[in-house]
């Protein structure tokens, strides 16, 4: 394989190692990422993509020159036009991850500043000393004056701002290495550039590319693409350990998200189950109250009137006065010990959930013509008082709403009791209604009422229903060992 062979392999591996850094960058920069924001990292994507396009034109070049291949005047031009604006881009980037660096500024970084400002004086007055009496293409003179007055610059000073970067922005220890073996490859970069083409003026006359190749016996540009591969693979891998970073702060995130949530349905089930107790609570005072008062005095009402009746009264008017009083008395009574069942049955406290249950389709089902199949499954026992008080409220309103609106005269409801959990099941074969529609107060809130009964003590609700082809409830709870009793 001649040189100019081998020179083109090196300029296309030059070219796609900063060409695939530059595209690597540019994706990162539109991700929040812990390496660097967007405003730094688009300067170094811009150099990548610009500086990897130079170098395939250079080996374009290169082949077409060696093939003796006619080349249009412009297009070195703009070879050189991509030269310059892939290290105004590099310089961008440097200067803006140098002003990241917190203060004050690390005493070694000021002096690489000041180092650097000589040099640029000295190359500005060695090249002034020589071109003022020797005569030199402006394309070369302005090839070689890039490479020292903006390359090596800005290559250093990227150098220096990604290892402070690493140093001083990142948390992650394995970022900061890699941060530093990129600044590293800058440094070797910026020391390449040193190397330009021979020209008359110090020191392109004496430390040129032509002698790096005598002394060395190969060519600056392997040492340059070198340079390129270890910036690109300690970026590349900085980038994949961000992104992993990224990953593990998202996982984290989500799983504090999922705990809170957690939390926030764990609060919410021990306020409904507040709820729940304290409504029985008011109801069972408010049944006591009644029954112990309003009752008793009711009852002496009755034995009153009954006295006032068994007197001879004189006028019949008065004795039909008072036999309709104590008629209205006597439905007085009925209508209270209603309202007391209804509002805490004395069955559920006393035998559980089964009794008071069938208590239930006897007493407010049965006399009015709907017929309930009720039935058992399982080793019927008792449950934690919260468990049957929530079952005996579902059921009691799924079956209300049988009664109101499935238009059917008979019912099925089913309890199974299981080893783990206990089911409880309401199904009719009545004109049935879309569970998912939309429900506008009042109407939904019976199905909403079972299912925040039914959250609160750990249970779902399940309802299967569709129009004309019945409904189907079913509640369940999860049960432990302390549940059953």
């Amino acid at each position: 394989m001649g040189l100019d062979q081998s020179l083109f392999f090196i300029y296309f591996v030059y070219g796609l190692a900063f060409f695939g850094m530059g595209l690597a960058m540019a994706m990162e920069s539109w991700r929040a990422s812990s390496l660097a924001d967007a405003r730094v990292l688009l300067p170094l994507a811009g150099f990548g993509l610009i500086h990897g396009t130079h170098e395939w034109m250079e080996s374009y070049l290169l082949q077409a020159g060696s093939l003796g291949t006619p080349l249009p005047e412009w297009l070195p031009w703009l070879k050189l036009g991509f030269l310059v604006a892939s290290f105004i881009s590099l310089a961008l980037f440097a200067f803006q991850s140098l002003r990241r660096i917190p203060s004050p500024v690390p005493t070694a970084l000021k002096h690489s500043g000041i180092a650097l400002v000589v040099y640029m004086i000295f190359i500005l007055t060695s090249c002034g000393l020589t071109y003022a009496k020797t005569e030199v293409s402006f394309q070369d003179l302005l090839d070689v004056m890039t490479r020292y007055l903006l390359a090596l610059p800005a290559s250093s000073l990227a150098g220096l701002g990604l290892f402070y970067t690493g140093r001083y922005g990142s948390q992650n220890r394995a970022i900061s290495r890699w941060l530093s073996g990129t600044a590293l490859g800058f440094g070797l970069y910026a020391v390449t550039h040193l190397f330009v083409h021979p020209t008359g003026m110090f020191p392109a006359n004496l430390i040129n590319v032509d002698s790096f190749q005598i002394t060395m016996g190969f060519p600056i540009q392997v040492v340059r693409t070198v340079a390129a591969i270890i910036i690109t693979v300690c970026l590349l891998r900085a980038t994949q350990i961000t992104e992993e970073s990224r990953r593990t702060e998202l996982f984290l995130a989500q799983q504090a998200r999922l705990a809170a949530l957690e939390g926030q349905q764990e609060l919410r089930r021990e306020l409904l189950q507040h709820t729940v107790h304290a409504q029985e609570d008011e109801r069972a005072r408010i049944a006591r109250e009644l029954h112990d008062e309003t009752a008793q005095t009711l009852s002496a009402f009755t034995l009153e009137l009954a006295t006032l009746r068994d007197e001879k009264l004189r006028k019949p008017e008065i004795k039909q006065t008072v036999e309709r009083l104590q008629a209205l008395s006597r439905d007085m009574s009925q209508g209270l010990y209603h309202l007391v069942r209804d509002l805490r049955p004395a069955q559920l406290d006393d035998l559980g959930l089964v009794p008071a249950l069938r208590f239930l389709i006897e007493q407010d089902f049965h006399p009015r013509g709907i017929r309930i199949t009720f039935e058992v499954k399982g080793t019927s026992r008792r449950l934690n008082p919260l468990i049957e008080t929530v079952l005996f409220r579902v059921g009691q309103e799924a079956l209300t709403n049988l009664a109101r609106h499935a238009q059917v005269q008979e019912g099925r409801l089913e309890i199974v009791f299981t080893e783990n959990d206990v089911t409880l099941r309401v199904s009719d074969r009545g004109r049935g209604f879309n569970p998912t529609g939309e429900f506008h107060p009042p109407h939904g809130w019976g199905l909403a009422g079972m299912k925040e009964r039914l959250e609160a003590a750990g249970g779902t609700l399940n309802v299967s229903s569709a129009p004309n082809q019945g409904t189907l409830i079913e509640a369940r709870i999860p049960l432990n060992e302390k549940e059953s009793t």
